[in-house]
């Protein structure tokens, strides 16, 4: 199975500042993979390299075997790949539907998720179709931000924090949403700084400290490994 993501060497930078110092990690179609780490350690730069929005890069980014590391964002995002992030980038301005209805379907893609798909996976945006932006709590705008991904066609989901800073009522629907779009064959690399959340979602860590990975985790050695991150993370 060739992977539905794979980073060799991948260095960035914003400006002057190196950020990534050789980033390699992969990510298996279907999977849910967690990039770990400290506030400042590189995770969120990673996805914005990824997606083309930092300044200068080098490596090999591989999306489904396509090497996209000299691409611009836009060409990027219609490999199929769909950014989340931790700013959620809602129009404010716009009710609910009216921004699901808003992002275009990426061309070879096999298309997106219906509004009625998004409804029965979100039943809060459902009673708060006719809601304008600003009006939504903070997880129905994270909710409404994953959405409009998932309107797209894109299959390769990048998710920055998506549990930060919401009611656990919330993130237990999140984490509900991610094994559902597993079991669906999506593939998900999140950012995570909720070690209970992504413990249950993950099936791989990569542990990032300075612009690099420094160990990778089965879901399986979870457990065995605790010391380890408890020493790197503070967990």
């Amino acid at each position: 199975m060739s992977p539905a993501l794979e980073i060799r060497d991948l260095h960035a930078w914003y400006g002057e500042s190196h950020i990534l110092h050789g980033i390699s990690l992969s990510v298996n179609p279907g999977e849910v993979v967690t990039l770990l780490g400290r506030n400042g350690a590189g995770r969120t730069t990673t996805l914005r390299a990824i997606m083309g929005l930092t300044g200068r890069r080098s490596g090999a980014i591989r999306v489904n075997g396509v090497e996209a590391i000299g691409l611009p964002t836009h060409r990027i995002a219609h490999l199929g790949i769909g950014y989340c992030p931790e700013e959620r980038g809602i129009f404010s301005s716009l009710s609910t539907e009216e921004n699901l209805m808003l992002p275009p379907r990426l061309s070879g893609s096999a298309g997106g998720m219906s509004v009625d798909e998004i409804y029965a996976m979100f039943p809060n945006l459902y009673e708060r179709r006719h809601s304008q932006g600003t009006r939504l709590s903070g997880g129905e705008q994270q909710m409404l931000a994953v959405a409009r991904i998932l309107r797209t066609g894109a299959r390769l989901l990048l998710l920055d924090e998506i549990s930060e800073g919401l009611a656990p009522v919330i993130v237990q629907a999140l984490a509900r949403m991610i094994t559902t779009l597993k079991s669906k064959g999506y593939t998900i690399v999140m950012v995570e700084q909720n070690f209970r959340f992504a413990a249950k979602l993950a099936d791989r860590f990569y542990v990032v400290e300075h612009g690099q990975v420094v160990e990778t985790i089965a879901s399986a050695e979870l457990e065995a490994r605790m010391p380890v991150l408890t020493e790197l993370l503070g967990v």
